[in-house]
């Protein structure tokens, strides 16, 4: 199903947005595409209509299939994504994101599937690039570019996220997007979903680089948290994630590649935020691990209208 050589210039992979992505339109989708895609949902009824809204070109062509798993919901997202026509629901009682993920396959006939957070928007064209990507020789995993969405945000938040995008990290990484995707011979790699927090890092680690690729596409949109009680949260179950992984922190190449990247009284300050919230979550994650508590950390300030950026 390759479609376009012609490859228009998108926004760096995992760059700061502080302005609304530009108006697109949504090009003929070929009839013959399919694949799956698997939104779990925990509670998310403020963004799953966003997401849908998104995704709903898609519902148009037989070969692809929409799941949405709605996992310990106490909200009406089941009820909201029904509205959306084409789009399958199912529900569980078990608040987890991996069951959910594993739910969704037990449901999904079509390959190759693309497993992506029920708070991130992304392009019809950018989901059958990803696939056709996973339809290439040799690739087993692949996901879209993705870009921070960090209009409405905090100072401190800004500045750690700009501060983020100044550390290198490895380019096929398939961890941080808010959605990858795999291809049957990919997913008979681990077949099931492992139990854990950090499901992305997880995934990432079951192949080697060769097997991966990032898709050049209209840019997945990660919405970063609006506040400093969201970006805490969002960063303790990230360190959490890791430790449980046992996947090594790299601090000390990250606070060379930051220090490298102060070029004035900005990037100082923002240096300075990011490596204190890096802190602060550590230490939070550290005790919250200690006490043997598995909670999953929300962000709520990015799934309201405005948020508190207080």
């Amino acid at each position: 199903m390759t479609r376009s050589t012609n490859v228009p210039a998108y926004p760096a992979d995992g760059s700061v947005q502080f302005r609304p992505a530009p108006a697109r339109v949504t090009p003929a989708l070929p009839p013959d595409a399919h694949g799956a895609v698997i939104i779990p949902a925990h509670d998310e009824s403020a963004v799953i209509a966003r997401t849908l809204t998104a995704l709903a070109p898609l519902t148009s062509l037989p070969g692809i299939e929409i799941i949405v798993v709605c996992n310990g919901c106490s909200d009406d997202t089941a009820d909201i994504a029904r509205r959306f026509a084409g789009v399958q629901v199912a529900e569980t009682g078990i608040g987890s994101k991996t069951a959910a993920m594993n739910l969704g396959d037990e449901l999904a006939t079509a390959w190759p599937r693309l497993y992506l957070d029920a708070d991130i928007e992304i392009e019809p064209q950018t989901v059958l690039a990803v696939f056709d990507a996973l339809a290439e020789p040799g690739v087993l995993a692949a996901r879209a570019r993705y870009v921070y969405d960090a209009i409405g945000a905090s100072i401190p938040v800004r500045s750690y996220y700009r501060a983020r995008s100044r550390i290198p990290a490895p380019p096929k990484r398939q961890w941080g997007a808010g959605g990858y995707a795999t291809n049957e011979e990919g997913h008979r790699r681990f077949g099931r979903f492992d139990d854990v927090t950090a499901d992305d890092s997880w995934f990432d680690e079951q192949f080697d680089d060769e097997t991966k690729r990032v898709v050049a596409a209209p840019p997945m949109r990660v919405r970063t948290p609006r506040n400093l009680a969201g970006l805490l949260a969002v960063l303790t179950r990230q360190r959490r994630g890791y430790l449980e992984l046992g996947i090594s922190s790299e601090a000390s190449s990250r606070g060379r590649a930051l220090l490298s990247s102060i070029r004035g009284v900005r990037s100082a300050m923002d240096v300075g935020w990011y490596t204190l919230l890096t802190v602060a979550s550590r230490r939070r994650a550290d005790g919250i691990l200690r006490q043997g508590e598995r909670d999953w950390e929300r962000d709520a300030s990015s799934r309201t209208g405005t948020g508190d950026t207080r």
